[in-house]
């Protein structure tokens, strides 16, 4: 079924980008938007682009829990420290994650000329990418192959300090988390717990996901260094290699 994908699109359908916070995801998918579009195609495989991105949906949850605050109501979402109340919220998440897919899917006539890119931050605190991505749809699993980008915690933490602009909290490239949140919940990462029982493929309900990782402790991603451009074709190129020769 993925060969015919594949053959079909001539581009990833579904790319998901995911690592630490701060890790360069943003970064990646800002640059992948500002190329031309034939050359985005043609070496690095990726079509129109759609960014399904979980954080407007978390980021709505803390401001309409601040609003209530005001008005002297009961939080719904966070505590006042800005941690979740409950555990199934990192789920809902990713629910809403499949319900935008699935809204873009009606809305958009030609999706075959589209690559969309999903991106998510999860930690071991609240249940890892174990527990994140077998929550993800059928029609998403189907398509899907992954990109991540790898840093160390303490490169999550420098990062997430260097790029915190107070004055854009809401900002998708912008925003951070304080230093004590961001270590509670994401200074363990489970990814390589998953990656490490194949070179090639992470299984998701039984489904055979193609992956590949950007490494990025030398930070090409910040500051657009020419490094990134052919390191994330490099990437790119393996991954859709991999993925081409694969049956899902």
């Amino acid at each position: 079924m993925y060969k015919e994908l594949i053959k079909e699109f001539d581009i990833f359908p579904i790319l998901l980008l995911i690592a630490r916070p701060a890790a360069g995801k943003s970064e990646i998918i800002k640059f992948l938007y500002d190329l031309d579009p034939v050359d985005r195609k043609k070496n690095f495989h990726l079509g129109k682009l759609k960014v399904i991105d979980d954080f407007p949906f978390l980021w709505r949850w803390f401001e309409e829990d601040h609003i209530l605050s005001k008005m002297n109501k009961e939080r719904l979402f966070t505590d006042e420290e800005g941690y979740f109340k409950y555990i199934h919220q990192w789920d809902l998440l990713i629910n809403l994650i499949n319900l935008e897919y699935e809204k873009f899917l009606r809305k958009e006539e030609k999706t075959d000329k589209y690559s969309v890119i999903l991106e998510f931050s999860r930690g071991k605190e609240h249940g890892g990418y174990d527990r994140a991505l077998p929550i993800l749809s059928d029609k998403i699993l189907n398509k899907l192959s992954i990109l991540y980008i790898n840093v160390s915690w303490s490169e999550s933490l420098r990062k997430n300090r260097k790029r915190f602009n107070p004055d854009k909290p809401d900002s998708i490239l912008e925003h951070g988390i304080p230093d004590k949140k961001l270590e509670h919940m994401y200074s363990e990462c489970d990814f390589f717990e998953l990656a490490d029982k194949d070179d090639l493929f992470i299984s998701i309900r039984n489904k055979n996901v193609p992956y590949t990782i950007f490494e990025n402790e030398d930070d090409v991603t910040t500051e657009y260094k020419p490094a990134l451009r052919n390191r994330l074709k490099d990437c790119l190129s393996v991954l859709w290699e991999n993925q081409s020769n694969s049956m899902i």
